[in-house]
């Protein structure tokens, strides 16, 4: 049976990132006063309005922008507790540092698969509705077999792009022994956690990781199939880049403090730099510097690094309006960023795009263009979200007619 097939009109501005419309001056590869069909959970075809085909239904978006759903690739989602009164002390003028995360672990251990479950549910309903329609998400919280295991299978059930992050810091048991705990991360929490994880991760950093630990733990993981990625040069230059790149690493995520060989590693290789502005602003670090990169030709993906500790944002948009705001990227690049980018970083490719073939992951704005993103930092402005062709949110104030609940 052929799938009912719907129309969305009347978009004023839609992002397609396909390259059958980009160019030199069209990055975004922008269709004005445009259409999209969507037959099940595909788009099938994209152009402009006026040559729409013939379909079972018709949305009016009423001169609203259209874009991809943001693709969040980076986020840590699985935890319990809350670090408010951290929050409040380090701007206060008390440093960041990997030692936080150890509070949001005694907490994630005492919570329930119910409770730990509940609030992701609300996590990623709270990102669809400000327009993200994939998201990655991280255990790194329990730093048990048991713990770590859950996590990845909790999450597992919501979504695909899970990560084996065991190595976030070293559990506070082995303290005195980190070699013990990667020991330990490589060996049987790594079997516990596989089934359920794509990703294997590690906070490769002073205080956490360093070069060799997370070379035997991303090698490990890589051993049952996992592919890597990397906590990378957050804090410091440290050897996480080159070790990403090395590896063949997804992506490489931070980047703040890169060296000129660094930035040479990234634009060489396939490994994506993606770029985590909410912490920095969170923790009043210099940001990255998302100019230097692309214009060495790497590719970037924007991400919220939400978690309960140093960038406590799901906000897509927000990530964006602080990209262009303080990291030299333009309007095009970070909206780019925030879904072509993320898409790459977890090696998608039906994801991040509205081309005929990509997922109908759609994300309406209560604007003209992409731009405002941007422009109007901080004001809610997805009118309405399509995940695989189906409409799961709308603003209570914008009716779009021929959508259910629309008129």
């Amino acid at each position: 049976m052929t799938a009912t097939s719907t129309a969305v009109t009347g978009i004023g501005s839609l992002v397609t990132n396909d390259p059958s419309f980009s160019g030199a001056d069209n990055p975004l590869g922008l269709v004005r006063d445009a259409a999209v069909v969507v037959e099940g959970d595909r788009v099938v075809w994209t152009g402009p309005s006026s040559k729409a085909p013939p379909t079972d239904n018709r949305v009016d978006a009423g001169g609203r922008a259209l874009l991809p759903g943001f693709v969040d690739s980076h986020s840590h989602l699985i935890f319990a507790g809350d670090r408010g009164a951290e929050f409040a002390a380090r701007m206060s003028g008390r440093p960041y540092t990997a030692g936080g995360i150890r509070t949001t672990v005694a907490a994630t251990r005492a919570a329930s698969d119910a409770e730990l479950g509940a609030a992701l549910d609300r996590f990623l309903a709270e990102a669809l509705r400000q327009g993200t329609t994939t998201v990655e998400t991280k255990s790194g919280y329990g730093l048990t077999v048991h713990d770590e295991a859950r996590a990845l299978r909790i999450a597992a059930e919501r979504t695909p792009e899970t990560t084996y992050l065991g190595a976030h810091v070293v559990a506070p048991e082995y303290a005195d022994d980190p070699a013990g705990y990667v020991d330990l991360v490589t060996g049987p929490m790594l079997d516990a956690c596989a089934p359920h994880a794509r990703w294997v991760d590690v906070f490769c950093e002073e205080g956490a990781f360093d070069g060799d630990q997370a070379r035997a733990i991303l090698t490990a993981g890589a051993a049952r199939g996992l592919v890597p990625r990397v906590h990378a040069n957050q804090l410091t230059a440290g050897p996480g880049v080159q070790l990403a790149v090395e590896l063949g690493a997804a992506s490489a995520d931070h980047c703040t403090h890169l060296t000129g060989a660094d930035i040479d590693a990234l634009a060489g290789s396939a490994t994506v730099a993606t770029l985590l502005p909410g912490a920095e602003f969170s923790t009043r670090a210099v940001y990255p510097d998302a100019r230097r990169l692309l214009d060495a030709g790497a590719t970037v993906a924007l991400s919220t690094d939400c978690n309960p500790g140093s960038s406590f944002t799901s906000s897509m948009a927000f990530c964006v309006a602080v990209a262009v705001r303080d990291m030299g990227m333009t309007p095009d690049e970070a909206v780019r960023a925030a879904t072509y980018g993320g898409a790459r970083a977890l090696r998608r490719t039906d994801i991040g795009t509205v081309a005929p073939g990509a997922r109908a992951d759609l994300h309406l704005l209560d604007a003209p263009g992409h731009v405002h993103l941007a422009y109007r930092p901080g004001v809610p402005l997805t009118a309405a979200v399509w995940q695989a062709g189906e409409l799961r949110w709308r603003a209570g104030h914008v009716t779009l007619e021929g959508a259910p609940g629309g008129t």
